[in-house]
């Protein structure tokens, strides 16, 4: 018993031993205590984080003496030499001298200065997000440069970097703590309407250009990542509470409020558990143009007229007012006339909204750098999204559900994303079909005619107008008598109608669209380094995807079922450091195999130099190929839009798109058959361009089948110190081959185009149908452009000043129909002024943007983007005491509305008061 009590004593007294506590406080230069702060154990992977109030306290089974690192961004690191037990220190980390010092992951897959990274990158981290001038941290990523923010309602923003892109922005890739954040059957990214709470992001990374050789198809023009907050590291209960005013011209003065809260705790050096829920609701930017961008000028008193936020007036036909009333030709005439539409005001709910909540428990089994992370993401989202029509997304869900496991050198990622649209619907087919509900278009059309002829002979005859007049009266009485009992809304009738629409999921007569889509995605990389005794840093990787494609037939042409196909990819990179480590060359290659296209190989070769006895120059070249393949809509869309049939040219999906139309009169009368059934294939491969049609020279078009498209991409850049400058400039030039591309063909409805007989009577007597197809251009497209950044202090004032050019290259007048979507201004300029300790826990920031002029080109509509300015600026407050930061800003101080794309809401101000707890 003796004996035993000895040997406990012993070990307890071994454990007391082992165990070191330091503890001690990180400030700033003017003893302004740093949060969030890194101290690790040099040579380890052990550390801590400094609290709200810059306290740490460590604890190791390492004996003194040792090291400690503490760092922080945008500070210079610091170690010191802890020499016994129960240490306390107090570290002061100097501001670092540029950001170029600061830490990314994204360019090379593994931690690198942006100093040293081989391609640009911008990042945005803690302090960004405490300075940030814009209502969210993700509206303030437009402040960085060769970042473009198209912005399609109050929820969702879309990211563009070096053009190229719609709302729907399938060019750009966004990555929440490695998952895809693209929602599976939209095959675009939803900004951060179902994305992330300030509150745990940690850091966003941007890569603007090409990173097919890591990343794979979905990573064409740029990347971005949003890291968060590890609960072991960041720990205990944060919160914020944000109000404010949205103004806007169309939508008056609304009240706007976003409020979170985030919890995390570690139970142990081995178990840690964290949870976020944030709230976002509001008035969405109201769109109300009635511009007729078909007939400039026009309004409603035009029979043909078209309002851009006019819907049911693209209904429209040429009536023969002779051959219907049995004159001869040249009595009364024709007229193109078009349907009485609705406002999209009375179709729309423009109330905005974000749900966002997660949940993660993270495991280190050994208390050492081994992870495993089980984590669940859910957003649901209300707005209004911007494709070939406007759709009123209302109840919009997304799932991430994650296991990972990961050390220092690999991690194993598995997740799966699905998507519910919930009620969502679109705003077009709701008033066609509300508008046929109440009358048919044949009906409605008939009753213009009957009353137009009367009044337009008697006009004449007894009034004696003259043909002009007696038409403008005859199109108003016309229309009187057409639209005479229309569904008004705001009334019962109205209401129900359109309620009825807008739960139905055929568009024939209703609005509704149903996508449950969803992938699956496993991948993984490995880091050998430490295998070779760091002789080089070597990683190899690899991934599986498979989509589910679930839309009942509303979008895709699932109706027997969901639609599956999968794609797989491996990488291998090579990292090696030369010349006394001032030359870093960097090789990557990755090789992607879709089930319905070819392999494809990227690879990617970079070199970066740094010069000066002080290191503080950095020069960079790469060139590298990517890739990206067809969407799942590009290949088993089948969706009628209302101005073209849109089918995608999957093999598989040509036939799977079955259609009914009906013939007219004198079709019946040749073809003896009073409907006629078409197939997707037909668009492909039995069809006229429409742009023949147009010029009155009907043209044969066979549309081959889409393939990947391809880009070349050159980028040489510098970063560097110049006394207080910190500079950063780059330039790119960027080759595309088999250019995806959309293309409208015309259909007829009975012969074989390019029979010189029957189908050309069909495209006479109306008898034909425009189908979108998808393919690739034969044009050489190319782009080019440069950024350049220039940072510094002016005292203790901060002073940043970016410009970016970009330039589309191609040959117009050779593919007048090729429709790029390029969509980014030649010129752009920010600047931001600010100074995050004006006095003791005051600082402030200021943000300036200027926008060129630019030509919007998108399936809704295009036209052209007025040049604009912009000014946003923001004061916050510190109160340790409390360890809350209170900010009051606002964004588009100068309260000139803009917008970004055709067909959007203007945009607004927003003034907002915020108090965040524990950031």
């Amino acid at each position: 018993m003796k004996k035993l009590m000895f040997v406990s004593l012993m070990l307890l007294g071994l454990a007391s031993y082992g165990q070191t506590t330091v503890q001690g406080k990180v400030v700033d230069e003017n003893n302004e205590p740093i949060p969030g702060a890194n101290v690790l154990l040099v040579g380890k992977a052990e550390g801590t984080t400094t609290d709200f109030d810059g306290n740490f306290t460590f604890n190791t089974d390492e004996v003194p003496p040792f090291r400690l690192q503490f760092s922080s961004i945008g500070f210079s690191d610091f170690i010191t030499n802890v020499t016994s037990n129960n240490q306390t220190l107090t570290i002061t980390l100097s501001e670092a001298n540029t950001m170029l010092d600061e830490i990314v992951i994204s360019a090379s897959r593994t931690p690198e200065r942006i100093f040293e990274s081989p391609v640009s990158v911008e990042r945005f981290g803690l302090r960004e997000i405490k300075n940030t001038t814009a209502e969210s941290f993700y509206g303030g990523l437009q402040n960085l440069k060769g970042v473009d923010i198209n912005t399609n309602s109050l929820t969702f923003q879309s990211i563009n970097t070096r053009g190229f892109a719609t709302f729907a922005n399938n060019r750009f890739l966004q990555l929440v703590d490695g998952m895809d954040n693209t929602a599976p059957g939209l095959n675009f990214v939803l900004g951060n309407l179902v994305g992330m709470s300030e509150l745990d992001v940690q850091s966003v990374e941007i890569l603007p250009g090409a990173s097919s050789a890591l990343y794979g198809a979905g990573a064409f023009n740029g990347i971005l990542f949003m890291t968060s907050k590890n609960p072991f590291d960041f720990q205990g209960i944060s919160a914020y509470a944000k109000g404010g005013v949205t103004t806007q011209d169309a939508a008056g003065s609304n009240f706007y409020k976003d409020f979170g809260v985030r919890a995390a705790h570690a139970f142990s050096d081995k178990v840690a558990v964290k949870a976020n829920l944030s709230v976002l609701t509001g008035e969405d930017w109201h769109a109300n143009s009635r511009v007729d961008l078909n007939n400039p000028g026009a309004d409603r008193s035009n029979p043909a007229y078209d309002g851009l936020n006019v819907y049911g007036d693209e209904v429209s036909t040429t009536l023969d007012f002779d051959a219907a009333a049995g004159f001869p030709s040249g009595t009364v005439g024709s007229a193109t006339i078009s349907r009485t539409g609705y406002d999209e005001a009375d179709l729309a709910n423009y109330n905005a909204e974000s749900v966002k909540a997660d949940f993660a428990v993270h495991i280190r089994p050994f208390a050492d750098d081994l992870e495993v992370i089980l984590n669940s993401r859910i957003g649901r989202g209300t707005t209004i999204y911007q494709g070939a029509n406007r759709y009123a997304v209302a109840g919009f869900t997304m799932q991430q559900h994650r296991l990972e496991i990961k050390n220092d050198n690999f991690f194993l990622r598995g997740y799966i994303v699905s998507e519910n649209s919930g009620d969502a619907y679109d705003t077009r087919f709701a008033a066609i079909n509300v508008n046929r509900a109440w009358k048919s278009d044949t009906q409605w059309f008939t009753d213009y005619a009957g009353a137009y002829i009367p009044t337009y002979l008697g006009s004449i005859q007894g009034a004696g107008l003259t043909p002009e007049e007696a038409s403008a009266q005859a199109h108003i009485t016309g229309r009187q008598a057409a639209d005479q009992g229309r569904l008004i809304p705001g009334t019962p009738a109205f209401e129900s109608a359109f309620n009825t629409v807008i739960n139905n999921g055929d568009l024939t007569t209703g609005a509704k669209f149903i996508d449950k889509t969803k992938f699956r995605h496993v991948n993984g990389n490995y880091n050998i380094a430490h295998l070779i005794d760091d002789w080089a840093d070597i990683q190899i990787g690899g991934s599986f995807r498979e989509y589910e494609l679930n839309s009942q037939g509303t979008i895709f042409t699932d109706i027997d079922g969901p639609i599956k196909y999968n794609e797989y990819g491996a990488y291998l990179q090579v990292q090696k450091k030369f010349l006394d480590d001032r030359l870093k060359f960097t090789g990557s290659a990755r090789y992607d195999k879709n089930e319905f296209f070819d392999g494809f190989l990227s690879p990617r070769v970079s070199l970066a130099y740094t010069l000066g006895e002080e290191r503080n120059h950095n020069l960079r070249v790469s060139v590298q190929q990517g890739f990206r393949n067809p969407t799942t809509q590009d290949l088993f869309i089948g969706l009628n839009a209302g101005r073209a049939i849109l089918v995608g040219s999957a093999p598989a999906n040509l036939d799977r798109d079955v259609r009914t139309f009906e013939v007219s009169a004198q079709g019946q009368a040749l073809i003896g058959q009073s409907t006629v059934e078409l197939v997707g294939r037909d668009a492909y491969e039995n069809a006229y361009s429409t742009s023949s049609l147009q010029a009155g020279t009907p043209e044969v078009v066979n549309t081959p089948l889409v393939q990947p498209e391809e880009i070349t991409a050159f980028e040489a850049g510098y970063r560097g110190q110049v006394g207080k400058f910190t500079i950063d400039l780059s330039g790119y030039y960027n080759s595309y081959s088999n250019f995806l591309a959309n293309t409208t063909t015309a259909v007829p409805f009975y012969g074989e185009a390019g029979d010189g007989g029957l189908s050309l009577l069909a495209l006479q007597n109306g008898d034909f149908q425009v189908y979108q197809t998808y393919t690739n251009s034969e044009a050489d497209i190319n782009s080019y452009g440069a950024t350049v950044g220039v940072d510094t202090k002016l005292g203790n004032f901060d002073l940043g000043v970016n410009y970016t050019f970009a330039e589309l290259d191609i040959d117009e007048g050779r593919y007048p129909d090729l429709r790029t979507n390029f969509n980014t201004p030649k010129h752009k300029v920010k600047a931001s002024f600010g100074n995050a300790a004006l006095f003791k826990n005051f600082g402030f920031n200021v943000n300036y943007r200027w926008s060129d002029s630019y030509y919007w080109e998108a399936s809704f509509a295009d036209g052209d983007i007025p040049a604009y300015t912009v000014l946003d600026a923001q004061v916050n407050y510190s109160v340790p005491s409390i360890k809350s930061i209170f900010k009051l800003g606002g964004s588009n101080l100068l309260g000139d509305e803009y917008y970004t794309a055709i067909g959007t809401g203007f945009i607004g101000s927003i003034y907002y008061l915020s108090w965040t707890i524990n950031p």
